[in-house]
């Protein structure tokens, strides 16, 4: 597999004082060694598997948790049938502690099914956990969703996410391959639903790229930023970047922390996506570039531009938004959709 040049790292941080607000203004990702190399969760893991196991289950609620299982067949992966109609594994409930006796059952097994606990809310699932395993995040101001990702050697296909990410990885060795937002047509997006994590993703498989179903694969390539992060490191991944993770040892846990820049009152452009699909993509192309002018004048151009000749009390949606906008815009939007 081609992993692209290396991409930057910074060492030596003070845990307390992450640079965070300076890495989103400069919306390039980077490797932060050893900001977690603290925490007792990596320690214990440095230890052994067990140890790390027997840290988490000292926090766990005994409420199910949801889980991934696919068998040998799809060799840590989890993805779609050939036909990308259904996805090739099986969404499973049990509770942590009988998962993580099936994931160490897995540790001799030569071709191993694949386990994977995407995205559990610590907070919910872990509580405790956090106080002393946290990257402090809030002592900064941000406001961050913390979750936890366990599992055994298993690839996340290359994928972005909206918010912008602090990946804490804890136990075990992963490699991250990104991609900046430009290199989309490059990837080969995969169907918007299902998804294997609920975020679409690229249908290249990294191990073994068919160049002739996806010749542009190699243009995304020359673009690949990769980074090997051990026990301890952080990545921070900006928002919108492409990234494709594998977990390398026989058990895996990271820690994550999303957060959006923008105010809470804004809207997921998400839904605005799925809406400009159904509204305009299928127009005759007369049509469609020039609505992409207006597009260009309202959206993507300067915020500012659409509303500044006019009065302020006339500007209306043209002016920045606020949370009383926000509300107001939201209602119109439901009424229109449910006529």
């Amino acid at each position: 597999m081609l992993h692209g040049v290396a991409i930057r790292t910074l060492e030596g941080l003070d845990p307390a004082a992450l640079p965070l607000q300076a890495l989103v203004a400069a919306g390039e990702p980077v490797v932060l060694r050893g900001i977690a190399r603290e925490w007792p969760l990596v320690q214990a893991g440095q230890r052994s598997s067990e140890e790390a196991m027997a840290c988490l289950r000292g926090f766990d609620t005994g409420a199910p948790v949801t889980y991934s299982y696919g068998g040998p067949e799809i060799e840590g992966r989890p993805f779609y049938t050939d036909d990308f109609t259904r996805l090739n594994f099986d969404v499973r409930r049990s509770v942590l502690s009988q998962v993580l006796d099936e994931i160490r059952d897995t540790f001799s097994v030569a071709r191993p099914p694949t386990y994977y606990v995407a995205s559990l809310l610590i907070e919910r699932a872990l509580p405790g956990f956090a106080p002393a395993n946290d990257a402090g995040l809030a002592g900064q101001g941000i406001d961050a969703t913390a979750s936890i990702w366990i599992g055994n050697r298993v690839t996340a296909s290359c994928h972005y996410d909206t918010p912008d990410n602090l990946a804490c990885c804890a136990v075990g060795r992963r490699r991250f391959t990104l991609f900046p937002p430009e290199q989309i047509d490059n990837l080969y997006p995969g169907p918007l639903e299902p998804t294997p994590g609920g975020q679409v993703v690229s249908v290249v498989d990294f191990d073994r790229p068919d160049f002739d179903r996806h010749p542009r694969f190699r243009d995304a390539m020359a673009h690949a930023q990769s980074a090997v992060l051990e026990p301890g490191d952080a990545i921070f991944i900006p928002s919108m970047w492409w990234h494709h993770v594998r977990s390398l040892e026989p058990f895996n846990v990271l820690v994550n922390y999303w957060w959006r820049s923008s105010p809470a009152y804004l809207s997921s452009p998400l839904p605005a996506l799925q809406h400009a699909m159904w509204a305009l993509r299928d127009l005759p192309p007369r049509e469609k570039q020039a609505w992409a002018k207006v597009f260009e004048y309202y959206v993507f151009g300067p915020a500012e531009r659409a509303g500044q000749h006019l009065p302020d009390a006339a500007r209306g949606e043209l002016a920045p938004f606020d949370e009383t906008l926000a509300r107001r815009v939201r209602a119109q939007l439901l009424g229109r959709l449910n006529r």
